[in-house]
């Protein structure tokens, strides 16, 4: 059976929203501008679809003729994450917003008014410059014509890493999916306080998405590692890991190693200041989830793995296909030979899950409704 529902996929990277969106629905487009994300799109899917360039360029000839069902943004977060400079959304990089927008204004001057649009983002940009960016976002879409909702969804439902994104979606007239009275009770309180501070207008077409429960993760972070692999450290390097962490932190390793306990952490390394003096520490995790893959730019983002087992310690960094299970991607996915590039691409990508969860249950009942409507 032929894809039923059709999707622009901006800032693409290796294709985790397409993986996510599955057999059901058809790439009409997809960009990116990295040339090692764009070899492994096209690895991993042929190349019909996919434009590299920068989004900037791309222009209205270039677009489907069609107006999509979906159209699909995960921009860079770098200048909206906590651990950035938080320059904004009008920064170089976080700026590039403003470009998927100018598309999707141009679809609609044409007629080709996606049905929805849907970004992604890193849960800073609720509190990026005091709530403004957010509140930049949501009236331009609702401007458009679009019911507007938003949600924050933790990876960690769905796979053993914890990774909350903020999903910013629009709903063209005819196209929408259930709609509560009120916020769901596990929404985050950011969202809540960001939706408050929107403007009286813009807030009368907002609506908070009626959706089913959110369940899915039967797996740990040890389930998925490759406790085989041949590149764990000399005992005297896992020495070293261990001898930078606090004092709780070695007693909590102590305990699980006497227990002969087997257990998997995760680890980074990061600057502390202990009595007036700046410390480098290990701080591990050990309650079956992975940190928030990043994007490795340099030897303290790459994830530690401290595996306990018949009471020993082993430790090495987590590799590139343990991060593409953590992100929900398929074995068979080809991955860029390059470790950086390889974690780059998962690190700057979706969960796979959640991308299905949204499409399952927002974006195709809403999709639904509107040809039953048309028919």
């Amino acid at each position: 059976m032929g894809a039923e529902y059709s999707f622009l996929e901006f800032f693409a990277g290796g294709g985790m929203t397409r993986l996510g969106l599955g057999n059901s629905w058809q790439c009409a487009l997809a960009n990116d501008i990295d040339s090692q994300k764009c070899t492994a799109y096209r690895a991993n899917f042929g190349g019909e679809d996919l434009i590299e360039s920068d989004i900037a360029a791309i222009t209205l000839a270039q677009l489907p003729k069609a107006a999509p069902d979906l159209m699909w943004g995960s921009f860079p977060c770098q200048d909206l994450s906590l651990a950035g400079a938080r320059g904004g959304i009008k920064a170089k990089r976080s700026g590039a917003f403003f470009e998927f927008w100018r598309i999707t204004e141009d679809l609609a001057a044409a007629g080709r008014m996606p049905r929805i649009i849907a970004l992604e983002n890193v849960a800073g940009l609720l509190t990026s410059n005091s709530g403004r960016d957010f509140a930049t976002i949501v009236e331009l879409i609702a401007g458009a014509g679009y019911r507007v909702s938003a949600m924050v969804i933790d990876a960690k439902i769905f796979t053993p890493q914890s990774r909350p994104r903020l999903f910013i979606l629009g709903f063209s007239p005819g196209a929408e999916p259930a709609f509560a009275l009120a916020a769901p009770n596990n929404e985050l309180t950011s969202l809540c306080d960001a939706v408050e501070r929107l403007p009286a207008k813009v807030r009368q077409n907002w609506g908070w998405l009626q959706a089913p429960k959110i369940t899915g993760r039967n797996t740990r972070l040890s389930d998925i590692i490759d406790w085989a692999a041949s590149d764990w450290h000399s005992p005297k390097q896992t020495k070293k890991l261990l001898d930078m962490m606090s004092q709780q932190q070695r007693n909590r390793i102590n305990a699980l190693t006497r227990h002969r306990a087997r257990r998997v952490g995760a680890a980074f390394r990061r600057t502390r200041i202990e009595d007036g003096s700046t410390v480098q520490r290990v701080e591990a995790r050990f309650d079956g989830l992975a940190g928030c893959l990043r994007t490795p730019a340099g030897g303290s983002s790459r994830q530690i793995i401290f595996a306990i087992e018949d009471g020993q310690v082993r430790s090495r960094l987590l590799n590139p296909r343990e991060a593409a299970r953590l992100m929900g991607m398929p074995e068979d996915y080809s991955l860029p030979e390059s470790t950086t590039a390889a974690l780059k691409l998962c690190g700057d990508g979706v969960c796979v899950p959640v991308v299905q969860w949204l499409a399952e249950n927002i974006f195709e009942p809403g999709l639904r409704a509107h040809a039953r409507k048309a028919a």
